[in-house]
């Protein structure tokens, strides 16, 4: 296992072949993926090809992580970065509804950024969410993302584009 990075409740790890349940199940759940645009896994077996096809790690040396909690080692979502199709990087996270609330999104995505900033030395990174996901939008400005503009996020056409620069 490869571990990333740690907070004090949590460590980031790259996603294994025995998270496809996990994957699956996260978003077969019709509210995790309300806000997203993106369509839910058909099988585990679709999920496994995902995470067996995943190749972020090695193309960009970044990717989304399976967050993970300390105490029992559970998955409870992913959380990371990727190249999004308009070549910004893109800080995007996902957690089963029962750990919503509890601000693990708040803590993996800043920890996230850190090492965005810190380790990969990116200069700007920016998240992406529909404005009616109050959750997400408030996570993004809890880590002091600005609005920049309105835009297209995998289907979603008034999808709030938020920023923060290495400088901020």
């Amino acid at each position: 296992m490869k571990k990333i990075i740690e907070t004090s409740r949590l460590y980031l790890r790259e996603f294994e072949l025995s998270d496809a349940r996990n994957m699956f199940e996260l978003n077969s759940d019709k509210e995790v993926i309300k806000y997203t645009g993106d369509d839910h896994f058909s099988s585990e077996s679709e999920a496994l090809n995902f995470i067996k096809n995943y190749d972020h790690y090695k193309i960009h040396g970044f990717g989304r992580w399976a967050v993970v909690l300390k105490t029992n080692n559970e998955f409870i979502g992913w959380n990371g970065l990727k190249l999004n199709e308009e070549n910004d990087i893109d800080i995007g996270f996902r957690f089963f509804k029962k750990y919503w609330g509890k601000g693990y999104a708040s803590e993996s995505a800043k920890a996230v950024l850190d090492y965005g900033f810190n380790v990969l030395k990116i200069d700007n990174i920016v998240g992406r969410a529909a404005p009616e996901n109050i959750a997400s939008v408030r996570v993004l400005e809890k880590l002091g993302m600005k609005y920049k503009k309105q835009g297209i996020c995998h289907g979603i056409e008034d999808a709030r584009i938020y920023s923060i620069s290495k400088l901020n």
